[in-house]
């Protein structure tokens, strides 16, 4: 009996294995093509043993390009800025005002809707109040699609954080600000860089939303979107997507390495006070 229960629970784990690479897989092979195609557009033998970096230089020769991407750049900082605090405060009002479900509910209702439809609704917002198609258009669109992320990112490290501790401080004179400042948010400070870099990471990768609101301020998600529709791809695309999943990867790795070094300096802390 307990031989068959082995090989039916190393079935079981061979069975998961399985459907876990083929899910990997599946997941990341849509990123295998851009690296391949932007060394050359004769083909995968031909790019495999004839590569060439000339698409990448390309990119550097088209003003429009550096445009776009300095846009993406600034608007992707104001946005990893601007989400997070926002996020604090919405989580704040989740513990401290005496309707969560509500605040939670209107919080992350944006998830729900098209981005098209959100798209579309901002932008007829946005010609009603008289706000020109800018920069400053995007930032907002960004920011509203961003937000109920990093809520639920702040929100989750926030719930592991002991109130007791705020009213500690309060006892002892500090005031609600002072005392969120030096005793809640260097417990949640890393929650708050996660959902600074998620809030970025969607920013740069959004393309529904803001080329509604964008006027001719292109992004360079957008730009791939609309030399797609125009010439189709090219080398100097695959090139710039191949950047793009480089940039998104080293930020998420950036990430983790940094919560990983705090989570060990906090460890070693403890163990010496201990």
């Amino acid at each position: 009996m307990k031989h068959s229960r082995h090989h039916e629970s190393a079935a079981m784990r061979y069975v998961m294995w399985a459907w876990t690479t083929v899910a990997l897989i599946l997941l990341y092979l849509p990123m295998v093509p851009p690296p391949i195609f932007s060394l050359g557009d004769k083909g995968v033998a031909y790019a495999l043993t004839h590569p060439s970096l000339a698409a990448y230089g390309e990119i550097w020769g088209q003003p429009v390009l550096l445009q776009a991407i300095w846009n993406s750049l600034g608007v992707a900082l104001a946005v990893g800025l601007v989400t997070p605090t926002l996020a604090v405060l919405a989580a704040m009002g989740v513990r401290e005002l005496h309707i969560p479900r509500v605040v939670l509910l209107l919080t992350l209702l944006p998830l729900f809707i098209p981005g098209v439809s959100m798209g579309l609704a901002t932008a007829f917002l946005f010609q009603r109040m008289g706000l020109e198609p800018s920069l400053l258009s995007i930032c907002i669109v960004n920011v509203l699609w961003a937000l109920p992320f990093a809520f639920l990112i702040v929100l989750t490290v926030m719930s592991t954080f002991d109130t007791v501790q705020l009213e500690a401080a309060w006892m002892l004179g500090s005031n609600p600000w002072r005392a969120f400042w030096d005793v809640e948010f260097p417990s949640i400070r890393p929650g708050i860089v996660g959902a600074s870099t998620f809030s970025m990471i969607l920013s740069f990768n959004e393309t529904a939303r803001t080329s509604l609101v964008q006027g001719a301020n292109n992004t360079v998600q957008t730009y791939i979107w609309s030399s797609y529709k125009q010439v189709g791809l090219s080398p100097t695309l695959y090139a710039l997507m191949t950047l793009l999943i480089i940039v998104t990867l080293a930020l998420v790795v950036g990430f983790w390495s940094a919560s990983g070094a705090q989570a060990r300096s906090r460890a070693r802390a403890s163990s010496r006070d201990g």
